[in-house]
């Protein structure tokens, strides 16, 4: 809340007899002040009444009508054309292919959704003999149904038989689990890790879950299932932080994380540093402090030549690359975030540098629009995106020249931000391999705070480890269009038997060139699989 300013505001007698520095003094504190009440006014007015997002609307169009303009002067619109699905009706977008939907049309994977068949009786046919009608056709419809709970309990029967001749008897071994003495099928172990870390589960909601379905088992048995089945992973998870460092271009970044108990009642902050590497690979390496030494932890002393680490402001990243003479390129995603909390402040300037800014987003929509890669990316770049950022650059220098801008202005700090760090933001202009932001890093980090929302913190260190380890092979899985179950339940199978010099293989990005197109599956894949051939 804003502070009392009482102490700043004397009477006209006490201004009166203050000398001239103090006055000018004096006037300072309360410009500051000023500009500090007024930052906090436009966040409230924003969070209550504005846009939260940095995106740029545009102008309104001059074709939408506004309450009180007369509708005839309004042009004519013509209505999208419409598809028919299942149970409603979708706007088709022009320009993008339309296909004739109808009520057969299926919205699921038959080969992953169990379908369950009911016959619907013809009522007209009540009384009637088969002989005194015929049966044509028929017409399908389906509709998403939901069990509480689908779990599945596999029975093994292993049958126990005595030899006559011999009056040996034997009986087929159990069936070898991943973990050994477990009850828990590969199955299960996948589909809680799944829960817990795509869809931010914790396991006490899951284990609320299977005790609503009927099975009573432990909490603490499904956090040993986690921890066991985690430590299985951890191989695979450091042949993936090894395949990343080989990377000529990485992005970093770090977010909190609240992990092990002080003593006090709290619970100590701690942080992931999620590393991005060019192959579209991630890890969530966990650290117990902000520290600038974490970062030559993660990533070493040895980074391939012409390597270019490209993060946000944190001095610390800037301070690593110079150890090493990386190149250090910044994100424009951030910067523009600074102009943008300034807007409410100085909306004039701070409209135009955001237009700049905008001009680079869009260069760079271009070029994904047409897929431009290489010398052609850089080109683009070279011709449509550098000229601006000069003259914003340009334009900044003048400001600080005019000196219009009180010190404590936040539009001030915003420019200052950009100028101090110019050589870092220009780096993507002269490589194509570089991005203009860290979003891609941002977005694929999501799911950090998304999961703390949920469960809030790690009771010990080793469990905020087996979050990263865990999340690291999920994300990398969904970067590369797998589904983390079906990868799950191959590799908790096959790491066993995988030598240790080929346990890159296993990490997602070369799972799905050696093992998708025939992963391990669960005994419960081919029941289902069977059970689906007998309902056709």
């Amino acid at each position: 809340m804003p502070r009392s300013s009482t102490s700043l505001t004397p009477n006209a007698t006490v201004i009166a007899a203050m000398a001239a520095p103090a006055l000018v003094e004096l006037v300072g504190k309360l410009d500051h002040e000023i500009v500090h009440l007024r930052r906090q006014v436009a966040w409230f007015q924003r969070q209550i009444f504005g846009q939260k997002s940095e995106r740029r609307l545009p102008l309104p169009d001059p074709e939408q009508g506004v309450l009180g303009e007369d509708f005839a002067g309004v042009p004519d619109v013509v209505p999208a054309p419409k598809t028919r699905v299942a149970g409603h009706e979708r706007e088709t977008k022009s320009g993008r292919g339309q296909t004739a939907a109808d009520e057969s049309t299926l919205f699921f994977d038959e080969t992953k959704v169990p379908v369950e068949t009911i016959a619907v009786p013809n009522p007209e046919i009540a009384g009637l003999t088969p002989a005194q009608y015929e049966v044509i056709g028929e017409k399908v419809s389906h509709r998403l149904a939901q069990r509480p709970g689908s779990y599945v309990v596999l029975k093994y029967v292993r049958p126990v038989i005595k030899r006559r001749d011999t009056q040996v008897l034997s009986c087929p071994p159990a069936p070898v689990g991943v973990l050994d003495g477990s009850r828990a099928d590969i199955s299960f172990i996948a589909g809680m890790m799944v829960d817990k870390l795509a869809f931010h589960l914790p396991l006490y909601r899951q284990h609320q879950r299977l005790r609503d379905a009927g099975i009573q088992v432990s909490r603490a048995w499904l956090t040993q299932l986690m921890q066991r089945s985690v430590m299985l992973l951890e191989p695979i998870h450091d042949a993936q932080m090894a395949s990343i460092r080989t990377s000529r271009v990485l992005a970093m970044d770090e977010t909190p994380i609240k992990a092990g108990p002080t003593g006090t009642g709290k619970m100590k902050a701690a942080y992931f540093w999620p590393v991005y590497g060019q192959q579209d690979e991630i890890c969530f390496p966990y650290y117990p402090s902000r520290a600038a030494s974490h970062i030559q932890e993660a990533l070493g002393l040895s980074l391939p030549q012409g390597a270019v680490l490209q993060t946000d402001g944190y001095a610390a990243y800037a301070q690593y690359a110079k150890k090493l003479g990386l190149t250090h390129a910044q994100c424009w995603s951030h910067a523009r975030r600074k102009i943008f909390e300034a807007k409410d402040i100085e909306p004039g300037p701070a409209g135009q540098a955001l237009e700049w800014i905008g001009a680079l987003f869009a260069a760079e929509a271009h070029i994904r629009e047409h897929q431009l890669t290489g010398a052609t990316k850089q080109a683009w770049r070279i011709t449509h995106a550098k000229p601006v950022v000069q003259r914003l650059f340009a334009w900044i220098d003048k400001q600080f020249e005019q000196q219009g801008f009180l010190p404590s202005s936040p539009f001030t700090g915003a420019l200052a931000y950009l100028r101090e760090r110019r050589a870092g933001l220009e780096v993507y202009l002269d490589d194509p391999d570089v991005p203009i932001d860290t979003n891609h890093l941002e977005r694929a980090l999501r799911v950090i705070p998304m999961g703390r929302r949920n469960w809030l913190f790690n009771w010990t260190e080793l469990g905020a480890k087996h979050i990263g380890i865990m999340q690291s092979l999920i994300v990398t899985c969904r970067l590369h269009d797998i589904d983390p179950y079906d990868y799950l339940v191959d590799v908790l199978q096959r790491v066993a038997q995988q030598p240790a010099s080929k346990v890159h293989e296993l990490t997602p990005r070369l799972w799905k060139i050696h093992f998708a197109s025939n992963p391990l599956r669960s005994d419960l894949y081919d029941i289902t699989k069977r059970r689906n051939h007998a309902s056709e």
